[in-house]
């Protein structure tokens, strides 16, 4: 019988923020054409859709021009080729939430299988995002699964990753479903399971034993990836996921060390124009272009968003209120503008793709640890009525002009 396992104490790995205090967004690049059926070849417009198969199981409906559709398939005809879904351990908590406790476990291996095989039917490729929690995981918390608790040696825990990376890969493969990019972790700017109960990893607080210990755990997990990939039909690619461009530096100059992991193709970050602001808008070019001159590796935005409205259509508070980046109004105008004007920085400094983090979590009666309904619906590509916006437009936008 599983059971959550709410109190885990945990001490960060090592948490450094380089912020630089520049509060500004200049508009050096802004796009004001229409938008034009072109894109620039081979460039990934990917969505985080690992809310989906939950909202609709819960009476959230998507519309296109007031026709009820299938989300995977306004995606992919608005210019989605990515789609990135995240996979926790043993998310039981998820059954919990519910007044009624549910029957099916979301953002599980059966739930990403099912969302995966929604995704290639539409004909998109796939990044799997390993949290290697039961639960949320971010700069902030590194929550070990219950499983592996118990765990005390640094070997142990580099097998674990290993063989349920592996398994999960294997399974999914064995069912025509292999991802075509691999997250290892999740802004892991502090690390992995940096939770421990009660004593933590050796040389814990250490900083060069810490990174030595998570550059093992990440290893193991690229070998899984490698190893089921090298049979497969599909070449899975490995990314290394932090948040804030403002640490990509820091972060893998220590993670690499001279070459002591190089055996990854992606270096990704989160980029929140709202909330990493040490880095502005116009400073993103030449950013993206220094991280792939430096460590030699492609660069994408894994997760971004901008709000259409302040207003919300549900009782769950939003994340982003009413405080925008200069320049860009909270509009859908605004949105749209935004989106584009990252995106054309980005090419422009050699990424290679952008990922919008839940543009389809609208209200619906779906529950997460906090509340039922939304708490991102003013960031989504839907009106409130679950209508297509214009937002969608960014992807298919000429940025060869």
């Amino acid at each position: 019988m599983w059971k959550i396992l709410i109190s885990i104490v945990f001490t960060c790995l090592i948490l450094l923020s380089l912020s630089t205090g520049c509060k500004k967004s200049d508009r050096d690049t802004i796009i004001t054409d229409d938008p034009k059926n072109e894109e620039p070849a081979g460039f990934l417009f990917g969505a985080d859709l690992s809310y989906v198969n939950q909202i609709l199981d819960h009476d959230g409906v998507y519309r296109d021009s007031g026709v009820v559709e299938n989300p995977y398939k306004i995606f992919r005809e608005y210019g989605t080729n990515l789609v990135r879904l995240r996979l926790w351990h043993n998310p039981t908590w998820t059954l919990d939430v519910y007044d009624e406790p549910g029957t099916q476990m979301y953002n599980d291996l059966f739930d990403v299988e099912k969302a995966i095989r929604l995704s290639k039917e539409q004909g998109m490729s796939v990044v799997l995002d390993f949290h290697y929690s039961d639960t949320w995981a971010d700069p902030g918390k590194q929550y070990i699964p219950e499983a592996w608790l118990a765990i005390r040696d640094i070997g142990v825990l580099c097998d674990s990753v290993y063989n349920y990376t592996f398994n999960t890969l294997s399974y999914l493969d064995g069912k025509g479903l292999m991802p075509e990019f691999v997250q290892i972790g999740n802004e892991i700017n502090c690390g992995l399971f940096i939770s421990r109960v009660p004593d933590g990893f050796p040389d814990c607080n250490n900083c060069n034993g810490a990174w030595t210990n998570l550059r093992s755990v990440i290893k193991s997990g690229i070998r899984a990836v490698r190893e089921v990939s090298s049979n497969s039909a599909i070449d899975t690619k490995v990314i290394l996921h932090i948040a804030d461009p403002v640490n990509v530096e820091w972060w893998f100059e220590n993670m690499m060390n001279n070459g002591a992991l190089s055996d990854f193709e992606i270096i990704g970050f989160s980029y929140y124009p709202i909330w990493h602001t040490g880095v502005s808008i116009s400073q993103l070019k030449q950013t993206v272009a220094g991280f792939k001159n430096t460590f030699r590796k492609d660069v994408m935005i894994m997760e971004t968003a901008y709000p259409w409205t302040t207003e919300g259509n549900d009782n769950y508070n939003n994340l982003f209120g009413a405080e925008a980046v200069s320049g860009f109004p909270i509009t859908p105008e605004g949105q749209l503008d935004i989106m584009k004007t990252i995106t054309k920085n980005l090419i422009d400094g050699g990424g290679i793709g952008i990922v919008y983090w839940e543009p389809a979590w609208i209200s619906s009666n779906m529950r997460d640890l906090w509340n039922t309904g939304s708490s991102w619906e003013n960031n989504a590509f839907f009106d409130f009525d679950g209508n297509v916006n214009m937002a969608f437009t960014y992807m298919t936008y000429d940025y060869t002009e």
